[in-house]
């Protein structure tokens, strides 16, 4: 309803609210009046009807002060004038909060002499006019505490919100006194002090002790019917923070961090709005990193640093199987080309190396200039190691075949062994490696590649450790590695051979 209100009514809102108010407020009143006209046993309710309805409308309109300096600094924003949304926004909560204090102080008074008046207008003198300003005074207080914090929450929530929204402000607003929950269980008590003293009056019209619980029953039926939609109206919006709250964690449960909740109260319900939203931005900032932080490290390495504690590589014995991969005749082409086109070559190939590795269950330690290292069988252990590197090898040097078509060609050189896998560095900069001897068994056989001719070549002891063992396999013989004392048995895969030696032609 407020919305609504605003959304065609921002210029003259204050008006606007003023008429909407006024008729969600005269039943409550027309029912406290015409209650005491029966009481009092007197036919004059058209006389008391008409003084309680102009004098609702007289009583919002000191309270509210529709058109009033500080909210038409908020309608003037909505008519688009030059005032800054700061500006506006501040004005919303000084409103609402002088016209709480102004709203306890005329309630009382305004009511208590309503209930004279209308008592005067049934005939009602002396004590019993004191009872009724008596009457007046606690049931204006009652109404009070029942709808005015909310009803200045609810019809400014929608200015509040459209500001907010326009530009950046935080999530930090002024905190009012007393608090949301102290106002709720105050209001509460009100409304069943409020419900007891008017069905108690009612009883008295109808003379309920005479004709049974039956006729109480309906009694208190039609003041809900009457009353009701009153404090519906004031509480339901006021509550919209509880709903909106409900609606952002689903959002956030589904992964989107893009939309922040209006705080548009200056209370717990706010402070909970605020607290959200700077909960989400930092969700958002983890999601940002994260994805970050996977981009640049291999993604099975990242989720085990991110599931467990950064000691997790402090250095553990493995076999593993090493593959190396390098661009042959890189070094001259990129001389004769532009640096941009050497990246954009070398990100070409990385683009078939990766997703081969890492199908494969393999992990790309580094790249090192025009080549890689990957491993399999760290950080994390896997079955069939020395398979799942030969399987990645022969899908790389296809894709690279049918993608490049012969634009590049690669060596890549495998070996099994044993090596420490473990984090190496200090000063805040750490790498996760492997040292060992296999590592180094693997970088010679990739260099003996342009030797042999073959895009592929296994050592004996990855042939060894293979569980299938390919029909393909040519024996290379032994061969001298640099920085080795003895010789390294290598082998290629015959098919592979004869595509590289083609490329070669």
């Amino acid at each position: 309803m407020w919305q609504w209100t605003w959304d065609r009514y921002k210029a003259s809102y204050s008006w606007a609210c003023w008429a909407v108010m006024w008729s969600l407020a005269l039943p409550v009143y027309l029912a406290w009046s015409l209650g005491i006209v029966a009481f009092e046993r007197s036919d004059r309710y058209v006389e008391a009807a008409a003084v309680t309805v102009a004098g609702v409308a007289a009583y919002l309109y000191v309270v509210a002060l529709p058109g009033g300096k500080a909210v038409r600094v908020v309608e003037r924003w909505a008519a688009g004038d030059d005032v800054d949304g700061e500006s506006a926004l501040r004005a919303t909560y000084s409103y609402g909060r002088s016209l709480i204090a102004r709203g306890v102080v005329v309630t009382v008074v305004w009511v208590a002499a309503l209930f004279v008046g209308v008592g005067m207008i049934a005939g009602a003198s002396g004590w019993r006019l004191i009872q009724y300003a008596i009457l007046g005074a606690i049931a204006g207080t009652a109404g009070q505490l029942i709808t005015l914090h909310s009803i200045v929450e609810a019809t400014l929530r929608p200015a509040r919100a459209a500001i907010a929204s326009s530009a950046e402000f935080g999530d930090v607003l002024p905190r009012s006194r007393p608090t949301f929950a102290t106002w709720t269980n105050v209001a509460i008590l009100a409304v069943g002090f409020a419900f007891a003293v008017a069905g108690a009056i009612l009883g008295a019209v109808f003379d309920v002790a005479r004709h049974g619980p039956g006729l109480a029953v309906a009694l208190g039926g039609a003041l809900v019917l009457v009353i009701g939609p009153s404090l519906w109206a004031a509480y339901s919006p006021l509550l919209q923070p509880i709903s909106d709250l409900a609606e952002g964690t689903e959002r956030v449960a589904a992964g989107d961090y893009s939309q922040r909740l209006p705080v548009v109260q200056d209370d717990d319900l706010g402070a909970l709005a605020g607290s959200f939203n700077r909960m989400q931005a930092g969700l958002a900032e983890r999601q940002r990193l994260q994805a970050a932080f996977g981009t640049y490290v291999d993604p099975v390495l990242a989720a085990r640093l991110l599931e467990q504690s950064d000691d997790v590589f402090t250095g553990e014995r493995r076999e593993v199987t090493v593959m190396f991969v390098d661009i042959r005749d890189f070094t001259p082409w990129a001389e004769a080309t532009t640096a941009e086109d050497a990246v954009a070559r070398l990100n070409a190939l990385f683009e078939i190396v990766v997703p081969a590795v890492v199908e494969a269950g393999g992990h790309v330690n580094k790249f090192l200039g025009d080549g890689a290292l990957a491993v399999f069988g760290a950080p994390n252990d896997l079955v069939g190691h020395a398979d799942a590197a030969l399987r990645s090898a022969v899908e790389i040097v296809r894709l690279v075949q049918e993608w490049f078509k012969g634009g590049i060609r690669v060596g890549i050189g495998i070996n099994t062994g044993v090596v420490i896998a473990g984090t190496i560095g200090g000063a805040g900069k750490l790498e996760f490696t492997l040292i060992g001897d296999a590592v180094n068994v693997a970088a010679r056989v990739e260099q003996l590649t342009k030797a042999t001719g073959d895009a592929i070549l296994l050592t004996g002891q990855t042939v060894d450790a293979l569980n299938t063992r390919p029909r393909e396999l040519v024996d290379r013989g032994a061969h001298g590695l640099k920085g080795k004392s003895g010789v390294t048995k290598v082998f290629a895969l015959a098919a592979d051979s004869a595509a590289s030696s083609s490329q070669n032609r």
